[in-house]
């Protein structure tokens, strides 16, 4: 049984040894109907939803503290199951379970349909594509031997746990009830008998071989769900062919790693937010980058930098679509008063993330502050331009054509680049002290001049082509001169980077070693972190490549 912890006062490290009541994150399952995303825990329950779309506010978030909210569906006195899967080539949960008495398999999805009207839940700037979100999660269980005895437990907690749920029943017949809360509400429908108890409905049913039941939680304009559990399976079924049609248009290669690389497009595509065509960091927020720390961002927006390489796998996986939409919600974003990109942007392209934080919740395993929203918005990272036009660059040899609305980003952007690239910034570590100055934004100011360059001389811009390459080489020598070491093998640090590094900047990132780069034993513990709760290792990999193809 899940329980509470209170709330910590003592922010040391919790010991690796120490018996934690949070699984540990690798353990959980994603779902997503790419507008929302939800993780299942090992035991069967949903640690973490957000209602409507990612960034909102969550429901269930045991994930952050153990009485945050969460939705159990699983078999009566059991936590650990024999075995877990995803069915394959989806984002649909199947997780069998042994109990004492006999087996059963449950299947969790948030799920997809034919699309039959407008969405006002999580309204669209992009083309409704035929299959859409129906803004449910649907969860069927089958006994398959013997004879089990099924639980039901939902305590939903509005607003990152701070408004417990009110629940009422609907009709007489105990198959249905609504919880309300924070201004939302929420819909159950089961074929199980439901008992209010507080903040949360219970219930309990023994299922012999061949016996099925469901449940369903909406929060669908009309909150309307499956009624009975034919019709809650058929709507698994159905999301199970969406995420395969899908993924039947990708390019696969025939290789032995074949099954992590469909996985790990099922993720991209999972992450990718279908009104606007926006893709997301992370699902979460505030996982930590370093076990009891307090590096805990809020990664439900959408980087400017990050989805170059995301918009990479998709061209390579011959996904264009997806590709093509993100470009869309480029052009559609409000640029900042000087003209350039903001680094990241709100799903549905605001721009303002401002940043609070939470103090009630204990964090995932004492890992606190919980952080809503990312005070890293409005900061000058000058690699921002970069990204944007190298983004920009991909998808128009991609597509063969460079479309009329994303010229005037190309101008601004360069421009941009031109004005700031001797300027200090706060760097892709998104350090929260004072600017520096940092080889890395220099290098990205570098790809976004050689970049406009490129897409000028392809659109016949003979004005613009020759003096965007100017400055491109203007900056490739000052890199050459004053950010590589004396043998010619690292990219360096000018002294104020190095401050930057060592002190107040980014605190702990690296050790400087006569002027060059080097991961502390902190850095090499950072490379295993939680999937995108860190970001920048991989970045400057690519950062490096990038510089060395150009000066081989």
């Amino acid at each position: 049984m899940m329980t509470a912890v209170e709330v910590a006062t003592d922010r040391r490290p919790q010991s690796a040894a120490a018996p934690s009541p949070f699984p540990p994150i690798a353990e959980y399952a994603f779902l997503s109907n790419c507008h929302t995303g939800a993780l299942i825990a090992p035991d069967g329950a949903v640690d973490w939803l957000c209602v409507p779309s990612f960034d909102s506010a969550s429901i269930f978030a045991s994930l952050l503290d153990r009485e945050a909210g969460f939705f159990r569906f699983a078999p009566f006195g059991n936590n650990h199951p024999t075995a877990v899967r995803y069915v394959p080539g989806t984002n649909v949960l199947e997780t069998t379970w042994k109990t004492p008495n006999g087996w059963v398999t449950v299947r969790d999805a948030l799920t997809m349909g034919p699309r039959g009207r407008e969405d006002v839940v999580t309204p669209h700037t992009r083309p409704p594509a035929d299959d859409d979100a129906e803004h449910m999660l649907v969860r069927t269980v089958e006994c398959l031997d013997g004879n089990v005895e099924v639980e039901l437990v939902c305590e939903p907690a509005f607003d990152y746990g701070r408004t417990p749920a009110e629940w009422a029943l609907r009709g007489d017949d105990r198959h249905s009830a609504d919880a309300t809360g924070a201004g939302q509400k929420v819909r159950l429908d089961t074929d199980l008998h439901l008992g209010i108890e507080e903040s949360r409905v219970r219930a309990r049913h023994v299922l012999s071989a061949g016996d099925r039941a469901y449940c369903a939680l909406s929060w669908d304009e009309d909150l309307k769900g499956p009624q009975t559990a034919e019709e809650a399976a058929a709507r698994i079924a159905a999301t199970a062919r969406f995420w395969r049609a899908w993924l039947g248009r990708a390019r696969i290669p025939d290789h032995r790693f074949r099954d992590p690389i469909q996985r790990s497009a099922l993720v991209i595509k999972g992450l990718t937010y279908m009104p606007t065509g926006a893709t997301i960091a992370a699902l979460t927020t505030s996982l930590p980058e370093t076990p009891g720390g307090e590096r805990n961002w809020d990664y439900r927006y959408t980087w400017i930098r990050d989805t170059t390489f995301t918009l990479q796998a998709l061209h390579m996986l011959n996904l264009d679509w997806e590709a093509d939409e993100f470009m869309q919600f480029v052009a559609d974003v409000e640029a900042t008063e000087d003209g350039s990109l903001q680094i990241m942007y709100g799903i549905d392209g605001r721009r303002d993330l401002t940043e609070s934080t939470r103090d009630e919740l204990t964090g995932y395993a004492g890992a606190r502050p919980v952080r809503i929203g990312n005070g890293a918005f409005d900061q000058r990272q000058n690699d921002v331009y970069g990204g944007a036009l190298d983004s920009i660059l991909l998808h128009t040899r991609r597509s063969e054509r460079l479309p009329r609305r994303l010229w005037p980003i190309v101008q601004s952007q360069a421009d941009c680049a031109t004005r700031v690239w001797r300027e200090p910034d706060q760097g892709i570590w998104e350090a929260r002290g004072a600017p520096q100055h940092y080889v890395s934004s220099k290098l990205m100011c570098w790809v976004a001049l050689d970049r406009a360059s490129k897409l000028a001389e392809m659109r016949g811009d003979g004005e613009a082509q020759p003096k965007w390459a100017a400055v491109a080489d203007e900056i490739k020598e000052d890199i050459l001169e004053h950010g590589v070491d004396e043998r010619g093998g690292d990219l360096q640090l000018p002294p104020q980077g190095r401050r930057a590094l060592e002190g107040d900047g980014a605190g702990d990132r690296g050790r400087v070693d006569g002027g060059r780069v080097r991961p502390t034993l902190q850095d090499r513990r950072d490379r295993r972190r939680p999937f995108g709760q860190g970001r920048d290792v991989p970045h400057l990999l690519v950062l490096a490549r990038l510089w060395a193809r150009h000066h081989r």
